[in-house]
């Protein structure tokens, strides 16, 4: 047991030094901004009862500079004025906005249906989707823009973060999601790309096309994200890219409820048995193992199993390098405030880990009001 504590904790220090050092390389992409001669470019927005924010969003989708945009909101039945807010919008949109209307009916995942029916309608090259209850930048669209004209690539996955935090728990929730964040950009550096996040990504028409769309997973509610840029980065090798740019950060809010952030992770955890790549799921297991050992060691030492140093070691091996990481990911996504969070985080991350990676063993989950499989 102490030599697998050891290689497991020796193995998750290696991994996570070196996704700090390919994160200190990729350079934050913020010397240009505007393209006039950029590419058409269709905002996909699906939304279900987000009355309380779809208007920031598409008053902050106002104000970007780059203008070669469309904007497609896709209301799913929802049940307050969020159709209704959209509507008025449109009157006074600087941009071409319209607002797709899906029947209320059953089916395995929403939101894959929202965006597939929202890009049979697309007039964009590319296809930027994000959230109702996400905040952008003004020069989101033109940082995506600038970016793929100077590497082409097929996905671009950018940065997400969470929106100012007013209790210990978002400052838990921001710290996590950074981890998220930072591992999804520094795979996808090292060509073998695992984690993104839909709030913030960019690929082309073209390849959604060309992948055959979400055709294989549409039967899993969630993998709207992930599991496309799987299938485009099998499809088209190095094609898939992260734009490492201050400007192209989008803001969410956190969940401020046990309930919705139970579900959330649920369903995110849930994805791993889906993987069609081995690297994701090897990687889930990993994380899942590495955040078990420092668990069974102060276990072990309370247990008189092996002394103070070996447990002092095991964890040490886990926590210091993952510090450094986190802390110049938080850096970068403009939450330097939150680093000091980082040390409770990793208090309490091993038991989450080891709760979600349990809890996703079981099927079904509630989200936006709805009972998913």
């Amino acid at each position: 047991m102490t030599a697998f504590l050891l290689i497991c904790s020796g193995l998750y220090a290696l991994f996570t030094l070196t996704l700090w050092v390919v994160w200190l390389r990729m350079p934050i992409r913020d010397e240009t901004m505007y393209r006039s001669d950029g590419p058409l470019i269709t905002v996909i927005v699906p939304v279900r009862n987000e009355a309380d924010s779809i208007f920031q969003l598409l008053t902050d989708l106002n104000q970007q500079s780059y203008r070669q945009f469309e904007v497609i909101i896709a209301d799913d039945a929802s049940t307050d004025n969020t159709a209704g807010i959209v509507q008025a919008y449109i009157r006074t949109a600087t941009y071409p906005l319209r607002l797709l209307l899906l029947k209320d009916e059953r089916t395995a995942s929403p939101k894959k249906r929202a965006i597939s029916q929202s890009i049979a309608i697309a007039e964009g090259k590319l296809i930027v989707t994000t959230d109702g209850d996400c905040r952008v930048t003004k020069n989101w669209l033109a940082a995506i823009a600038d970016f793929y004209g100077k590497t082409g690539a097929r996905l671009i996955s950018g940065p997400v973060t969470f929106t100012s935090e007013r209790s210990v728990a978002e400052s838990l929730q921001t710290v996590e999601f950074a981890s998220l964040i930072g591992s999804g950009a520094c795979t996808m550096a090292l060509r073998f790309p695992t984690m993104c996040n839909g709030a913030n990504l960019c690929y082309e028409k073209n390849a959604f096309t060309e992948v055959g769309g979400f055709a294989g997973v549409d039967h899993l509610a969630s993998g709207d994200d992930e599991f496309l840029m799987h299938k485009i980065a099998a499809r088209f090798p190095d094609s898939v890219q992260f734009l490492k740019s201050i400007e192209a950060i989008v803001q969410t809010k956190p969940h401020r409820t046990i309930r919705g952030f139970y579900n959330q992770r649920r369903r995110w955890a849930s994805k791993w048995q889906a993987y069609q790549s081995y690297l994701p799921s090897a990687l889930a297991v990993f994380v899942f193992l590495s955040n078990a050992a420092p668990i069974i060691a102060v276990l072990g030492w309370l247990g008189n199993y092996w002394n103070g140093s070996f447990t002092v070691l095991t964890v040490g091996l886990k926590m210091i390098p993952e510090f450094v990481f986190l802390r110049q990911v938080l850096v970068f996504l403009q939450k330097r405030k939150t680093v000091v969070a980082i040390p409770l985080t990793q208090l309490l991350y091993p038991f989450y880990v080891l709760f979600f990676g349990l809890a996703a063993q079981s099927r079904g989950y509630i989200w936006k009001d709805r009972k998913l499989k």
